[in-house]
């Protein structure tokens, strides 16, 4: 399972170089330059701090590996952070995630492609009929949310020559 490592906000005021530094305070995570405020966020909002972690990188005024030791995240991730921002800009932290679309095998198309299958027709007829992709079928079958018909699992077998008696 994935862990989120959160950045650590200690109260005192923090540098992260010699030019940049942080302080939590009331809840609010401050960045300044110099004495300089530069930006704030709530301690909690991890895009945030994604986001304007990977402003100071890009603009040149922090590298990657003092976001890392400075907060205490991996590497990897603010190096993730700085491409989405290069890649995207803004928006690509705070625009909402894509809806997944439907799960494509409903209870009702799984029972018509078993129907199929039951008749004889082969994965990639039904898919066709059904308006499916061949390869979701195949893999319906493969995980067991859908079984070939019985005769055609016997045909096979003879003709590699196995048999399940031992």
């Amino acid at each position: 399972m994935l862990k989120i490592q959160l950045p650590l906000f200690p109260p005192e005021l923090t540098f992260v170089n010699k030019e940049i530094s942080y302080q939590k305070k009331d809840g609010q995570v401050y960045y300044f330059h110099g004495f300089f405020p530069l930006f704030f966020h709530e301690e909690k909002d991890l895009k945030s701090f994604r986001f304007i972690s990977s402003q100071l990188v890009v603009s040149g005024r922090v590298k990657q590996i003092e976001i890392s030791r400075a907060f205490g995240v991996s590497y990897i991730s603010v190096k993730r952070s700085v491409k989405l921002l290069r890649e995207k800009g803004p928006e690509g932290f705070f625009k909402k995630a894509k809806a997944r679309s439907p799960h494509i095998l409903i209870p009702d198309v799984v029972e018509k492609a078993q129907k199929f299958l039951d008749k004889g027709d082969k994965p990639e007829e039904v898919a066709r009929k059904l308006d499916l992709k061949a390869n979701t079928v195949r893999k319906a079958i493969q995980d067991g949310r859908l079984r070939k018909r019985e005769q055609d699992n016997e045909v096979k077998k003879k003709e590699r020559g196995g048999s399940n008696k031992k």
